[in-house]
């Protein structure tokens, strides 16, 4: 897909975005974050006394340092405790350049717990009964490891060597690109952090049962959850929610029309083959049959476009009604025909 003109570009950007007059204010929710470096604590430890300083930290941070030690590291819980601190100190040295870039980055980690926090209002604002996260622990594990994770349903763990900017050298690496390949690690800045975060609780609130469901179920599924990511963080452009870069959004809309002929002029609307619809659902490169500068994940695209529509026909539906609502619902009164 290409461009056209830089005039329908532009206004394609502008419809796409929010506009702020939807945006409820949020300001008098309460919300009870806080944020604990365990990064630094970790790197902190005197290298000379390193297994009863490990202890320590281990009770400071309660469950998470246990986590850490034995699922985010993967030390085996048979070892000695001897061995343990030694295989995690062999680890602090070796990641030491990483944590050093992190705090180029990172020192100051408020920025991000205010956009967390402000993200957690409106998800408040828009689920008053959902268990939201406490605490923010952020910590430095293996570059082809988890970058995001839970811990007790109260603590966000922010893994910041996943958010180390997508030109940081050792992203090009093969153990990274192995795990990630470079359309994922493009996405590996620090402004993702809020949306990676959302995600996860969002998951947690409603695990995804895509097994065994036709196409255009799962592209509405993804659509409902792309749509609740938009009001969740009202103020984040489209693009990144979703992943692509500002001109694969801004191109992929100009191209709606066919990128949902793609799905109903090949009649795959309905199909259940996985090998089929792992092709348009979730993250690829690009989308074959559209092109070389194509995005992919097309399908998670139209899914969220057909959400739209069905929203903009029932105003009056809260977001917690259109999650528990089902897709071939939406699907049918949406009646999408870009």
């Amino acid at each position: 897909m290409r461009l056209i003109t830089v005039l329908l570009l532009t206004s394609v950007l502008l419809f796409s975005c929010n506009s702020a007059d939807k945006i409820p204010d949020v300001s008098s929710v309460k919300i009870e974050l806080s944020t604990q470096r365990f990064d630094q604590d970790f790197f902190g430890i005197d290298s000379t006394n390193f297994a009863p300083l490990l202890d320590k930290l281990e009770a400071k941070y309660m469950s998470f340092g246990e986590n850490f030690v034995y699922q985010i590291l993967q030390a085996d819980p048979h070892w000695p405790a001897d061995t343990v601190a030694t295989y995690v100190g062999k680890f602090a040295s070796l990641y030491r350049p990483i944590y050093d870039s992190s705090q180029l980055i990172f020192k100051d980690f408020s920025p991000y717990e205010k956009e967390i926090k402000k993200s957690f209002q409106y998800l408040r604002h828009y689920f008053p009964d959902s268990a939201i996260p406490k605490r923010i622990t952020t910590f430095i594990g293996p570059l082809d490891g988890t970058g995001m994770a839970i811990a007790d349903d109260s603590v966000l763990c922010v893994g910041l060597h996943a958010y180390l900017g997508k030109n940081f050298s050792l992203y090009k690496s093969a153990l990274v690109q192995e795990t990630y390949p470079e359309y994922v690690t493009s996405r590996f800045e620090p402004g993702y952090i809020a949306i990676d975060g959302i995600k996860l609780i969002m998951q947690n609130m409603y695990p995804e049962n895509l097994e065994d469901k036709p196409l255009v179920q799962q592209m509405v599924e993804k659509g409902k959850r792309l749509y609740m990511l938009s009001k969740i963080l009202p103020y984040t452009e489209e693009y990144k929610l979703i992943g692509y870069t500002k001109e694969q959004m801004a191109d992929t809309y100009v191209h709606e029309r066919n990128v949902w002929d793609l799905f109903v002029q090949n009649n795959l609307l309905q199909t259940i083959d996985n090998n089929i619809i792992k092709n348009y659902i979730g993250d690829s490169p690009k989308t074959q049959e559209l092109g070389e500068g194509s995005p992919g994940n097309v399908g998670s695209f139209a899914g969220w476009q057909i959400v739209k529509k069905y929203m903009l026909k029932n105003p009056n539906t809260s977001l917690k009604q259109l999650m528990e609502t089902d897709a071939e619902t939406i699907f049918a009164e949406a009646k999408y025909k870009p």
